[in-house]
């Protein structure tokens, strides 16, 4: 009897498990007014439950010639003012947004099976707030900044490997030493969507506007 044909990727990827278990309960009803608070309280519940890089934000952009962009950045803190992530204004992201400021983020724990929809537009903070944040930064952190030349050619990755060992010891060196072209950014939302998983696939899924008067809040089905 011949062996069975391995199943095809369309098959694996359909038996691929889609959500955790014991997944965590979502009352909209019962949801506060603003979506900062309940994505703080989200962002936390999954640090808390240990689920994977709970900080990676899906950023897409819009550039000049309208191609669109997508890459995972580091959720630094989400404040009144937005969602805050930092990056050197030579990348591609950031050429974009200075072209088109309109953006969307994304987050997606699926262990939790809860996903995060932003969409809005951006802006820099400025320079005293985005060298604080690059001094926040571990010495090899600042030194993997200082050495990067963001969308250039590189020769090697030993020559990577090099510029990054030199940078981190004038970074170690030189406590005050800040790259230039570090930038802290914020994501102003229009609008938020939250989006709740269930094994029944009767997922829950509210979204959050802005208006005149504050923060709509509506219901919407999956």
């Amino acid at each position: 009897m011949s062996a069975s044909a391995d199943p095809t990727l369309r098959e694996r990827l359909r038996r691929a498990p889609a959500f955790g278990a014991d997944l965590p309960a979502f009352e909209p009803d019962e949801a506060p007014a603003d979506p900062h608070a309940l994505f703080e309280e989200w962002v936390l519940g999954a640090i808390d439950a240990g689920a994977p890089a709970p900080q990676a934000m899906t950023l897409s952009t819009r550039g000049a010639d309208g191609t669109v962009s997508a890459r995972v950045v580091v959720l630094k803190d989400v404040t009144a003012d937005g969602w805050h992530f930092a990056t050197d204004a030579r990348s591609r992201k950031i050429h974009d947004l200075t072209a088109d400021a309109t953006v969307a983020a994304s987050f997606y724990w699926p262990t939790l099976a809860r996903q995060v929809r932003i969409t809005g537009w951006a802006h820099a903070m400025g320079a005293a707030a985005s060298a604080a944040d690059f001094l926040e930064r571990s010495p090899a952190s600042r030194g993997a900044a200082l050495a990067t030349r963001p969308g250039e050619p590189l020769g090697s990755h030993a020559e990577l490997v090099t510029a990054i060992a030199d940078a981190t010891a004038r970074a170690d060196e030189d406590r005050e030493l800040v790259l230039p072209e570090w930038q802290v950014w914020v994501v102003v939302p229009e609008e938020v969507e939250f989006w709740q998983g269930s094994p029944e696939r009767a997922h829950v899924r509210v979204v959050y506007r802005r208006e005149a008067a504050g923060w709509t809040r509506t219901r919407l089905w999956p």
